[in-house]
């Protein structure tokens, strides 16, 4: 029996040094610190667990000196766990229409430029006397 109660005590003790949970128990009485039970222990760790940031695929973390002050920045991305809300979900739709109407116009301007670099090597004169002057910058610049 002795055993079984030095074995909850080393346990609750380990769970308390903990740096989480260590942070927590610090800002309490110490009467109330040695009252809770391994399970509660236990319980409130994976509470403040739920609460980090874990990994990502970028993690960039550091801080700036501005004047006399400090200030830190933090960058993260990685692939979304959490339940989006309606505005996040809407904010995201926007920002994916956007992107895509950026790729789809630079694409099409690309399409176009290169379509006219290859009537124009091709000698094919739409308009008589007249040029956009792309030709000439081309063949200056790459042939």
């Amino acid at each position: 029996m002795e055993t079984l109660a030095a074995e909850n005590t080393a346990a609750r003790d380990q769970l308390k040094n903990e740096v989480g949970l260590r942070k927590l128990l610090d800002r309490m009485p110490e009467k109330v610190q040695d009252s809770f039970t391994e399970e509660q222990l236990v319980n409130i760790k994976i509470a403040i667990g739920a609460r980090t940031w874990g990994t990502h695929a970028i993690d960039v973390r550091s801080t700036i000196k501005f004047f006399r002050y400090r200030y830190y920045y933090v960058l993260v991305a990685g692939r979304n766990r959490r339940e989006l809300s309606s505005r996040e979900r809407r904010l995201g739709l926007l920002i994916q229409a956007a992107a895509l109407g950026v790729f789809l116009t630079f694409s099409a301007m690309f399409g176009i430029l290169i379509l006219y670099l290859l009537k124009s090597a091709a000698g094919i004169d739409i308009f008589p006397g007249f040029s956009f002057g792309v030709w000439g910058w081309f063949k200056g610049e790459f042939l």
